[in-house]
């Protein structure tokens, strides 16, 4: 029999003993089947990391949105309206403003982006819409607003240091990677070191001591959702850039593996625990399994099973440990 001690390892890191069993299994294929190498591919690490990029964007933050109890359903239409509006802003001014008119476009889209953030908050933090239904309406604002600016297509923007930002390396990392690690960078911080995180826990924790403590709960919470949609934002900017174009429907795919990331990265459906670490190794896992079924030659619809299969994992052992939380308070 196995102890509950035991279970309390695995269940703490089975995401990590999860994406080194499909490295191994992966890379064993490569081994047998093909005679090559998948772990030692740089091809290969570099698909990974490109796949990983904007469902890490969008997930970091919506960890902060589901540590604090809550979920925003919106991101999905957030991320391609703000890809819409960044391609359009830069579509609108001469190309040869180059780097300026990129800058340009993303200080609007960020500003345009605090908008759904803003209402969502409002909703949730104001006039106590359960954020479920609140970011559910704004999902098919942010929707119709992104088909409407772009005249339900796609737009297609031409300046070569947007092309740069989406394609180029540094040191042979592609942009968008570096992007995505520098927001991971800031995003742990703020949630491990400083008030802003301490109060977010607090909140997901227990709402009411969090109140009796003093935190202003309504305006966190406006913040949360703000920070929620400047981060799809940014995945949606990535995604104009990489693409030389703007999508209405370029999250659509994401929202799922985006929500799915946190979770399986460890953070609690009832709120109160995750980390972004957590979100990075729940969005790896996702990537691998993407990629992976590709490269394994098996239908690319088998990934939706799979991932469907890992978040109810993920459930199962949330569960678990809030079953062990209460065996040890019983003791």
């Amino acid at each position: 029999m196995i102890n509950n001690k035991t279970l309390k390892i695995i269940s703490n890191f089975w995401n990590w003993i999860f994406l080194i069993f499909i490295l191994i299994f992966l890379e064993g294929w490569a081994r047998l089947v093909y005679g090559s190498t998948f772990l030692l591919n740089p091809f290969v690490i570099q698909s990974v990391l490109l796949f990983t990029a904007a469902p890490l964007l969008i997930g970091i933050g919506q960890t902060f949105v589901i540590i604090s109890g809550g979920i925003d359903l919106s991101v999905a239409f957030a991320m391609g309206l703000a890809s819409v509006i960044f391609a359009t802003v830069i579509k609108s001014l001469a190309p040869e403003l180059g780097y300026i008119a990129v800058l340009i476009g993303f200080g609007v889209t960020c500003l345009v982006m605090l908008i759904p953030g803003f209402i969502n908050g409002t909703l949730i933090s104001r006039l106590n819409v359960p954020p479920f239904i609140g970011t559910l309406g704004m999902y098919g604002v942010a929707r119709g607003t992104g088909y409407l600016t772009a005249d339900g297509m796609t737009v297609p923007v031409n300046n070569d240091f947007l092309f740069y930002l989406g394609t180029g390396k540094i040191f042979g990392i592609p942009i968008p990677v570096l992007i995505a690690i520098f927001f991971v960078i800031i995003a742990h911080y703020i949630l491990t070191y400083t008030k802003f995180g301490q109060y977010t826990y607090a909140l997901g924790g227990n709402r009411q001591a969090a109140i009796r403590s003093g935190i202003n709960v309504k305006r966190h919470i406006l913040l949360l959702y703000m920070l929620c949609a400047f981060c799809a934002g940014i995945a949606g900017m990535i995604y104009t850039a990489r693409f030389s174009a703007g999508a209405p429907q370029a999250g659509e795919p994401l929202m799922l593996d985006a929500i799915a990331a946190v979770f399986i990265g460890g953070a609690s459906f009832f709120g109160g625990s995750g980390k972004i670490i957590g979100t990075v190794i729940g969005a790896l896992i996702i990537a691998v399994i993407q990629f992976g079924i590709v490269f394994i030659d098996i239908k690319p619809f088998w990934q939706f099973v799979v991932v469907g299969i890992v978040i109810i994992v993920a459930v199962i052992v949330d569960q678990s440990k809030n079953k062990l939380k209460g065996e040890r308070t019983d003791e």
